[in-house]
């Protein structure tokens, strides 16, 4: 039987900050070093992560990831029954696929290309 493709993962953050990782060729925000992984989401769990982590945070991008070549797990950090990906090590540009302005999100024009 033919191997599903893995879904694109999603992850949040400040547009010049990604600017930066675009031009250094790597991610490893301050999470990989005080929690061992970077926090991902799926398309369906990014607007409930920008509207609890992120609420009025301006010039925020949603990096859409491919997670091929990386070490992705889902995990239940908080014991409340809902799994989300974790990248275990820096992640490369080369992995991502596009940064969406968070207003495509929330108009709807991430999670309509990427959810299907």
């Amino acid at each position: 039987m033919p191997e599903t493709p893995a879904a694109h993962l999603f992850h949040l953050v400040d547009e010049a900050v990604w600017a930066e990782v675009v031009r250094d060729g790597r991610y490893a925000p301050a999470s990989l070093a005080t929690e061992g992984f970077v926090h991902c989401s799926y398309a369906h769990q990014v607007a409930g992560v920008a509207a609890a982590r992120y609420a009025g945070v301006p010039d925020l991008v949603v990096v859409e990831l491919d997670p091929a070549g990386l070490d992705v797990r889902d995990e239940d950090s908080y014991g409340a029954g809902v799994t989300y990906p974790h990248v275990y090590g820096p992640i490369p540009v080369s992995a991502a696929v596009a940064a969406h302005p968070l207003s495509d999100l929330l108009d709807g024009t991430v999670c309509a290309a990427v959810d299907r």
